[in-house]
């Protein structure tokens, strides 16, 4: 695929998350009926949310949702929101070391009174399905991936999905969080783009933005990439999930405006965000695999 240089009368193809999601989540489902045929067992997920605020816990649903559609086993821990950190490390460190946990996940956001950093860091990086951890970052930056982010590798998947080639292609990513904008600039880099990352220090986001063959907005913030400046034929990407006044749920690109000018583009909701759940699934069950063969060669 080539980025169209004219898209007259033309409107963006929308890249459905949903349907790619779908796909991956059979092939999983698949994998691991196979595994089960074999005697082998299931992976088995932990997840942690703390407290019971309200989105985390829709969150939290979905991917215990698409656990029993795969056939993974998750298993809720739920304590309360004045949790110390010394207990939460704690329980952490238990699930670390507990042979029949394959992947930990902590639901952000936590209370004031816990180190996200210092929760992330104590995960084991071998059940660090949510690919944070500084050393499944760092493996990635060095060009050997284990478990790697799962929306920004979700973005990937989308866009071979979508058959979108992205060798050569100038990218810009708005938006450096260390759990989104900086793995998707890493993951671009390793499939071959050029790649730029804009924050709030970057002078004229604008000229960035309208010279990009690939945009992913990552800033979340409604409505920060106007549809104007996307280059006509440009792939855009946008995993800003922004909730308006109004209750609506929107992204981090003007996207009427947008999809009259590229060729290719994600919805919110319904682009990254499934593919970004499938993809831990994918991740749950690659932790169980690489422990297999660890303790096969030991």
């Amino acid at each position: 695929m080539s980025f169209r240089d004219d898209t007259t009368s033309m409107t963006a193809q929308i890249i459905d998350g949903k349907l790619i999601a779908n796909a991956l989540l059979d092939k999983i489902k698949s994998d691991i009926e196979l595994r089960l045929s074999t005697g082998k067992r299931a992976p088995c997920l932990a997840v942690i949310l703390v407290g019971d605020d309200a989105a985390s816990a829709i969150y939290v649903r979905n991917k215990r949702i698409a656990c029993e559609k795969v056939g993974i086993q998750s298993i809720a821990h739920n304590p309360p929101a004045n949790i110390s950190e010394i207990e939460l490390l704690s329980l952490i460190q238990t699930l670390n070391l507990d042979p029949t946990i394959d992947g930990i996940l902590v639901q952000s956001p936590l209370p004031s009174q816990i180190d996200e950093n210092a929760v992330l860091a104590l995960i084991d990086p071998a059940k660090d399905i949510d690919g944070f951890h500084p050393f499944n970052i760092g493996r990635l930056a060095v060009r050997q991936p284990t478990l790697r982010s799962c929306t920004p590798f979700g973005v990937i998947k989308m866009l071979q999905a979508a058959g979108v080639s992205l060798k050569g292609l100038d990218a810009v990513v708005v938006g450096v969080s260390n759990h989104v904008g900086r793995p998707m600039g890493l993951e671009l880099l390793l499939a071959g783009c050029t790649v730029t990352s804009c924050h709030r220090h970057t002078k004229d986001l604008a000229s960035h933005v309208r010279r990009a063959d690939l945009v992913v907005a990552a800033a979340g913030k409604a409505g920060l990439i106007q549809g104007e400046w996307i280059k006509p034929g440009a792939i855009v990407v946008d995993i800003g999930i922004n909730r308006l006044a109004s209750g609506k749920i929107t992204g981090d690109v003007d996207f009427e405006t947008a999809k009259q000018r590229a060729a290719f583009i994600t919805p919110v909701p319904g682009g990254v965000g499934p593919i970004t759940v499938a993809t831990l699934m994918e991740n749950t069950l690659k932790a169980l695999e690489m422990r297999e063969q660890i303790a096969s060669h030991t």
